[in-house]
C-alpha cells in the first residue's frame, strides 16, 4: 500500500514538473512571440492616441476602454480561432497570410513616408467626437477597425514563431500574447492621451518645479506623439520588409536573401558591437525592401483606389486621422493654465 502511495506521489511530482516545463515553455514562447511583432504594437500605440484628438477629457480614459475591450474581441474570439484551424488544416497557408500582411505594413509606411516627403496636409476637420455625441461610436468602430487590421499581422507574426508547438501550447502562448499586447498597447494609450491631465494637474500645485514639469508635460505631447509616429512608421517599414525578404527567401528565390548576407558579412568581425552592427545593417535593409515594395504596391493600389467609391469613402473617413496625425490636439479646457 506505502509502495503504491509513493509511485503515485512520484507520478504526482512527475506531472507536476512536466507542468512546470510546459508553462516556462509558454511564458518563454510568449515573450518570443511578441518581440517579433514590436514593430506593428509600436505602431498600434500611436495610431490610437490619434483617434482621441479633441475629445472631451472625461470620455477618453471610456473611449479607450471600449477600444481595448474591442481589440482583446477581434483577437481572442475571430483571429486566434481562425488562425488556430488554419495552422492545424492547412499550414502551409501561414506564409502567404504572414506576406499579405507584410506587404500591408509596407504599403502603410511607404504612404506614410511620401505623404510627409510631399508636404500634404489634410484639410483640418473637427474631430468627430466634437461633431455630437452620437459620433463618439462612429470613433470608437474605426479604431476597433483599424485594431483589427494590426490584430491580425500581430497574431500571425506570433503564430509563425511557436509554428513548431503543439496546438494545445500555441493556444495558450497566443492568448498570452494578445493579453500582453493589448494591455501594454491601451495601457500606454491612456498614459499618453492623459499626459496633459497630469501636466495641468501639475500646474495647479504651489511649488515652481511642479509648474515647470506640468507645462513642459503639455507642451510635450505634439513632440511625443511624433516620434512615436516616426518609430512605428520606421517600424512598419523594417518588419514588413523583413516579412517579405524571409517570404522570398522561403519560396525559392534566395537573391535579395544573398544580398543583404553579403552586405552585413564585414561587420560580423567587429570586435564588441559585430552583432549590433549586422543587426543595424540586416534592420535598415529590411526598411530599404519594405519602402521599395511598399512603394510599388503605394503605385499600384491609389490609382485603383480613386476609381472605386468604396476608395474615396475610405480616404474621407481618414481625414479626422490623418488631420490629428499632423500634431495632436489636446481638447480645450477652461481651467486651463496660461
Amino acid at each position: 500500500m506505502s509502495g503504491g502511495l509513493v509511485a503515485l506521489l512520484d507520478d504526482v511530482a512527475a506531472l507536476a514538473r512536466i507542468a512546470a516545463a510546459s508553462m516556462d515553455d509558454v511564458a518563454a514562447g510568449t515573450a518570443k512571440a511578441s518581440s517579433k511583432a514590436v514593430g506593428v504594437i509600436i505602431d498600434d500605440a500611436a495610431v490610437t492616441p490619434q483617434y482621441m484628438s479633441g475629445a472631451d477629457p472625461a470620455r477618453e480614459l471610456p473611449m479607450i476602454k471600449r477600444i481595448f475591450l474591442g481589440s482583446l474581441r477581434n483577437k481572442l474570439l475571430m483571429i486566434l480561432p481562425a488562425l488556430l484551424l488554419i495552422s492545424a488544416f492547412i499550414p502551409w497557408v501561414i506564409p502567404f497570410i504572414l506576406m499579405l500582411g507584410g506587404t500591408y505594413l509596407c504599403y502603410e509606411g511607404a504612404e506614410k513616408v511620401w505623404h510627409k516627403l510631399r508636404g500634404q496636409h489634410d484639410a483640418e476637420e473637427k474631430p468627430a467626437v466634437e461633431r455630437g455625441p452620437e459620433a463618439e461610436s462612429k470613433v470608437v468602430k474605426g479604431a476597433i477597425t483599424t485594431d483589427f487590421i494590426l490584430s491580425c499581422e500581430i497574431m500571425v507574426i506570433s503564430m509563425t514563431e511557436v509554428a513548431d508547438e503543439p496546438l494545445w501550447v500555441r493556444a495558450i502562448i497566443l492568448v498570452g500574447v494578445a493579453l500582453l499586447i493589448t494591455v501594454l498597447v491601451y495601457g500606454a494609450v491612456a498614459v499618453i492621451v492623459k499626459m496633459d491631465d497630469v501636466g495641468l494637474y501639475l500646474t495647479r500645485k504651489d511649488s515652481a518645479g511642479a509648474k515647470r514639469t506640468g507645462a513642459l508635460l503639455v507642451k510635450a505631447m505634439p513632440a511625443v506623439l511624433g516620434v512615436i509616429t516616426f518609430v512605428g512608421t520606421i517600424a512598419m517599414l523594417w518588419v514588413g520588409g523583413h516579412i517579405m525578404l524571409q517570404g522570398v527567401y522561403d519560396l525559392g528565390w534566395h537573391l535579395p536573401y544573398d544580398i543583404v548576407h553579403y552586405l552585413e558579412h564585414p561587420f560580423a568581425e567587429v570586435a564588441a558591437v559585430g552583432g549590433f552592427l549586422v543587426w543595424l545593417v540586416e534592420t535598415l535593409s529590411s526598411a530599404v525592401i519594405g519602402l521599395v515594395w511598399g512603394s510599388i504596391v503605394l503605385a499600384v493600389i491609389h490609382p485603383l483606389l480613386k476609381l472605386l467609391p468604396i476608395g474615396n469613402k475610405g480616404e474621407h473617413e481618414k481625414g479626422d486621422l490623418r488631420a490629428a496625425a499632423a500634431g495632436y490636439r489636446p481638447a480645450k479646457r477652461d481651467d486651463a493654465a496660461p
